[in-house]
């Protein structure tokens, strides 16, 4: 039976999709091809308002969900044509969808990923394994970070206490010990504070490199008001996302408008503080290195706050075969590969389930 899978997912940042088509040996993961696909300007600015003002009709929503399906199936098509594969020799698509909503705190706990598998499974005639957290959820659990069972199977060591950290839109960090459980949760903000800030001041999607924050000053009085959020110091598991960590709330923590920095200022002490959270996050474990993926990983600024603040080596996961891009739709595929086997997805001490899943449900095209 083929062992050819898909991944695809957009993250938080709203950029685009990335798509990957790989096989997996008994711990490697080979990646056979993989690009990103902006998002088409309308269709973006649909899914941003969603997600920036979360009061919409039902029908926008049902819209949005359709669209994006189909957007999802042109990415999964022109991936497997270019790589010059059948569709009919991939076993399945593990399809992350897109959030727009997360709230695993509530009475009513839930999380919204739109990107109809209806539309993905009927146009690309493929199997298509989707709606991957809301098990999790129902089980107790946090329904995020999904990620630490694939990084264990393909980063851990018996040798070494390492953490994988992805920087998204919001950063998780993995926690791999040797003869412990793993477990991992999301530390705060990512790159989305940094979007969110060039975006409002210099009409940019974001700060390439890290140059503009590297060219500021960091605010420490505006840094203690930020580290000041409840988010930080709560026990995991946990998770968050642009509902909490947007641009309403930098400006909320600006105070008076006459005392505000230097906008520079102001996106160098939001790079420190995602650097402060990931690594404070980490303090009581001592990690022996850290593993970096994610879009983050490319951020030269923040990397190098994050190696002062963590005190280890500090790798992108290009040194362990794959490019940090590629990871997160990567761990997508095989969860795909895991729903197929029967094999469960979660990791129960990182999303605080009651137990170990089987996630996803399965649509088939054909």
């Amino acid at each position: 039976m083929s062992e050819l899978y898909v991944g695809l997912i957009s993250g938080t940042s709203i950029d685009g999709v990335d798509a990957v088509l790989v096989t997996f040996g008994d711990r490697d993961c080979r990646l056979l091809h993989s690009r990103t696909t902006p998002y088409p300007p309308k269709l973006r600015e649909r899914v941003r308002a969603l997600i920036d003002n979360p009061t919409t009709t039902v029908a926008e929503v049902g819209a949005v969900d359709v669209a994006l399906g189909r957007f999802f199936a042109r990415c999964a098509i022109e991936l497997i044509d270019q790589a010059d594969v059948a569709r009919a020799d991939v076993r399945a698509i593990g399809h992350h969808g897109q959030t727009v909503y997360h709230e695993p705190n509530g009475p009513e706990p839930f999380t919204l990923q739109l990107g109809d598998p209806n539309s993905l499974a009927a146009r690309t005639a493929i199997a298509t394994i989707a709606d991957f957290r809301r098990l999790d959820m129902a089980c107790g659990g946090q329904g995020a970070p999904l990620v630490p069972a694939f990084h264990e199977w393909l980063f851990g060591a018996d040798d070494e206490l390492r953490v994988v950290v992805n920087i998204g839109g919001i950063a998780n960090v993995t926690v791999l010990a040797p003869g412990r459980p793993t477990t991992g949760f999301d530390t705060g903000p990512g790159n989305t504070l940094l979007d969110g800030w060039i975006r409002h001041c210099r009409q940019r999607d974001r700060d390439e490199d890290g140059c503009w924050a590297a060219s500021g000053t960091v605010n420490e009085a505006l840094l203690d008001r930020f580290r000041t959020e409840p988010y930080f110091s709560l026990a995991p598991p946990k998770s968050t996302g642009r509902e909490l960590f947007n641009l309403g709330w930098i400006e909320r923590r600006l105070g008076d408008p006459a005392d505000v920095p230097d906008d520079a200022d102001v996106q160098a002490t939001l790079a420190e503080l995602t650097a402060a959270t990931i690594a404070g996050a980490l303090d009581s474990m001592q990690p022996q290195r850290l593993i970096v993926c994610g879009g983050g990983a490319y951020n030269r600024d923040l990397i190098a706050r994050l190696g002062k603040h963590a005190q280890c080596p500090v790798e992108s996961t290009d040194a362990y075969g794959i490019a940090p891009d590629w990871v997160e739709a990567a761990a997508f595929a095989w969860l795909a590969r895991a729903r197929l086997a029967g094999s469960p997805g979660n990791v129960p001490t990182a999303t605080g389930a009651d137990r170990a899943l089987v996630l996803g449900g399965v649509w088939r095209g054909a």
